[in-house]
């Protein structure tokens, strides 16, 4: 199943409200580990990074839908 960028942004939702959580000293690597992966959600190259998922699974989809079969040579003459 592709990421999406809904998805993405809703772990960062949940992950921002988390670190809000962590206050004790024991707590904080791993607050800090947490905001090294937000920050990385909130990057350029994440985000063009989910830009070309949603771009090749559109392209994997579109090729995946039957093909409309050509018109019979009958038809085009038809028309002309």
């Amino acid at each position: 199943m592709p990421v999406r960028r809904k998805d993405t942004d809703r772990a960062l939702q949940l992950l921002e409200e988390y670190c809000k959580k962590l206050k004790k000293p024991e707590e904080q690597q791993l607050k800090k580990a947490i905001k090294k992966v937000m920050g990385i959600f909130k990057s350029s190259l994440f985000q063009a990074l989910l830009d070309i998922t949603s771009v090749s699974q559109y392209i994997l989809d579109e090729a995946a839908l039957p093909k409309e079969e050509p018109p019979s040579a009958d038809w085009r003459v038809a028309i002309h």
